[in-house]
Parts: structure tokens; sequence; C-alpha cells
């Protein structure tokens, strides 16, 4: 009677390590190379949120003709009929307010630029200058100027 004895020889469990080894030096760094995009869907998501927000205030104002505007249960400050650059919500919210971009809940940074911008960055960017959304209230008779620079590279 020979008694057979159950399990994996040395061999085997070093040609395991060294595969799950070289599987994870090619996934990690295709991995690691996904946060750019990531940040870059993220601010696209946001320059839309930012769009859409400007164009149903503007049309809640050209409907009522009154301000501010009540969204949601926020009340927008207007304009020139679009909602102006406040970034801080007090009493009358701006433009972040109304696409309900709140700092601490979307990971990015909101800046005022002056009375008439705000800024927003998209947090862990090595950079985020390089993966922002501008929003400059609109001037009279125009649509305000919403831009974004982000690309993969500065977004990483």
């Amino acid at each position: 009677m020979i008694k057979r004895q159950a399990g994996f020889t040395l061999i085997e469990l070093i040609m395991v390590i060294v595969i799950l080894g070289i599987l994870a030096a090619v996934a990690l760094p295709r991995f690691a190379g996904l946060q750019g995009d990531a940040r870059l869907a993220k601010g696209n998501g946001l320059l839309g949120s930012v769009r859409a927000a400007s164009a149903l205030t503007h049309a809640a104002f050209l409907a009522r003709g009154t301000t501010p505007i009540a969204v949601e249960g926020a009340t927008i400050a207007m304009v020139n009929g679009y909602p102006d650059a406040e970034s801080i919500a007090t009493v009358n919210g701006g433009i972040t307010v109304a696409a309900n971009i709140i700092a601490a809940n979307d990971l990015v940074t909101i800046t005022a630029v002056g009375t008439t911008g705000v800024t927003i960055d998209m947090n862990g960017a090595t950079d985020p200058t390089l993966c922002r959304i501008t929003y400059t209230e609109a001037a009279a008779g125009a649509a305000p100027n919403i831009v974004f620079n982000g690309t993969v590279a500065g977004c990483t």
C-alpha cells in the first residue's frame, strides 16, 4: 500500500507567485493611469451640471420674469438673467448652489474670482489649475462664459 500525499510542490508554488508578480507589474500601471481619466470625466460631468443649471435657471427667469429664482428649495441670485457667480451659499446662492456642487461631497475646491467669477478645481490633480471649470457671470445681453480646461494629462 502506497501512501500519496496531496498538495503543491515547491516549483508549482514558485511559478504561481511569479505569474502573479508579472500580472501585477503589467496591470498596476494601467489602473494607476485611470485617475486622470476619472478626474476628467468628473470635470466633464460637473461642466454639464453647471451648463444645465445655468440654462434651466435662465429659462425660469424668462418664464417668471422675476429674481431671485427658487430651484428645488434653493434660492438663486441672478445677474442679467443667469445665475451669479457667488460661490458661498448665503441667503441667495449662485451657480454652485444651482448646480448642486458641494465642495466636500464632490471632491472639488470652489474659489471666487473677484465678484463676477468662480472656479471649480478637481481635487487630486497634480496641478488643479489644469483641471478647472471657470464660470464668469453673464454680461448684459449675453450668456455666461463657462469653460473647462481639463485634459487627461492636466487632470492626472
